[in-house]
């Protein structure tokens, strides 16, 4: 049994080897020789090895990686559809118009257009502060493995992708698992390059820090949560109306510690329009 893990372990490490090469430059898409050998695994077997550890194929990581970087661009830069396209590693327009159009359900320009496909924010009356529902409530102490990302807020997903095969690799994936992020600084305040964050897995006691996953205790803490639906990429308008509009009207204070973010549905099996993510601001206790 020891040994089928640590063989296990040993995929698991090899086949982020893969992901990180994707992930370095997803417009590239390096084939199946070039994946192969980083992950040190005959092509012949590659494909296989790499859907079981990371529950899709690279095919599905590329297309992934290239629409959630297409999406953040149209979110955040008025970049022609074409300069979209091409950054982003599609051979054209038309081909970056049917592939979004088919994931995201609406064609790029019209995603740029209208502000995105995720909740919308309505115009409060004047007698109206709130714009989403806030919960108060107060978290346990939760045991976070943990891979450290720098860089575009975005590039986020190659973290977990990382995680999520070590996790696979020690059989640590299971119904009660937890995604949770931790972001340490303000996009719009720090350079991209400067910017901290860490993607992390809950984990039970015993789990051992390992090949770049390191190891964490969250502190019990009181948390005002809003759930927000759509495109990862739409998520810094709910940041800017819950530091803006509600913080300052709440009578809370922020507490020492690193916004989060709770992954509450897989993105692999959903569209983007339906993607729920929990933005969790860490707050004092309450006098």
């Amino acid at each position: 049994m020891a040994a089928k893990l640590l063989t296990r372990q040993d995929y698991g490490r090899r086949i982020a080897r893969a992901i990180a090469l994707i992930a370095a430059d997803p417009a590239r898409a390096p084939g199946l020789d070039e994946l192969a050998a980083a992950a040190a695994f005959s092509p012949f077997h590659f494909h296989r090895i790499y859907r079981e550890i990371t529950g899709e194929t690279p095919a599905e990581t590329v297309a992934r990686e290239r629409l959630s970087r297409a999406a953040a661009l149209l979110a955040r830069e008025s970049l022609p559809i074409a300069t979209v396209a091409r950054r982003c590693g599609y051979g054209s327009a038309a081909a970056f118009t049917r592939a979004f159009r088919a994931a995201y359900g609406v064609p790029p320009a019209a995603y740029r257009d209208s502000g995105g496909i995720g909740q919308r924010l309505a115009l409060p009356r004047p007698e109206e502060t709130e714009m989403f529902d806030i919960t108060i409530r107060t978290e346990p102490p939760l045991r976070l493995a943990s891979v450290a990302h720098r860089g575009a807020y975005t590039g986020i997903g190659t973290a977990f992708d990382r995680l999520k095969a070590w996790a696979r690799a020690r059989g640590l994936e299971g119904p009660e698992t937890r995604w949770i992020a931790l972001y340490h600084d303000d996009p719009s305040s720090v350079a991209e390059r400067d910017l901290r964050a860490e993607a992390g897995i809950t984990v039970p006691e015993g789990v051992e820090a390992s090949e770049g996953v390191t190891l964490q205790m969250l502190p019990a803490t009181r948390l005002a949560v809003l759930t927000f639906r759509g495109p990862y990429a739409e998520l810094e308008r709910a940041y800017r109306w819950l530091y803006r509009d509600w913080l300052p009207s709440s009578g809370e204070e922020p507490a020492d510690q690193p916004a989060r973010e709770e992954y509450l549905n897989d993105c692999r099996g959903l569209p983007p329009s339906d993607w729920l993510t929990a933005v969790m601001l860490p707050l004092r206790p309450a006098p």
